[in-house]
């Protein structure tokens, strides 16, 4: 099985990993994805709708570069460090997810991100 390290063109630059790697086959690994935007800015300062959005949107940038869309998702992995973001990040995520098939899903509260001010990470699995 060959593997393809993806680091798409409108992510943000990265430092010792790739944001995406699909195998020849069928499975791509998406790394987490922050509310940074292709420039390397962050997006939504204390709004975590807008870093949802900037989530998300990386997440599609990511998994167009493996010729993947939200539809070839199996799993995901959602970090929030505020539970009080949950719903926010629902209606957010029901914007970008099929409710015919959506995706396993973990969410997890965690402390505290990379960036202290990123409320949320999402990581992913898809399958083409």
């Amino acid at each position: 099985m060959s593997q393809h390290h993806l680091r798409p063109e409108g992510l943000p630059p990265v430092n010792g990993y790739s944001h995406v790697v699909a195998t020849t086959g069928t499975m791509i690994v998406v790394s987490g994805q922050v509310p940074v935007n292709g420039a390397g800015r962050f997006i939504g300062r204390d709004d975590p709708e807008a870093q949802m959005r900037q989530v998300f949107a990386n997440l599609a940038i990511a998994l167009a570069a493996a010729g993947a869309t939200m539809d070839h998702l199996v799993k995901l992995t959602v970090y929030l460090t505020d539970l009080a973001d949950l719903d926010v990040f629902r209606r957010v995520r029901d914007e970008h997810i099929s409710h015919e098939n959506p995706p396993a899903s973990s969410l997890v509260q965690v402390s505290g991100l990379v960036n202290p001010a990123f409320r949320v990470e999402i990581d992913a699995l898809a399958a083409i």
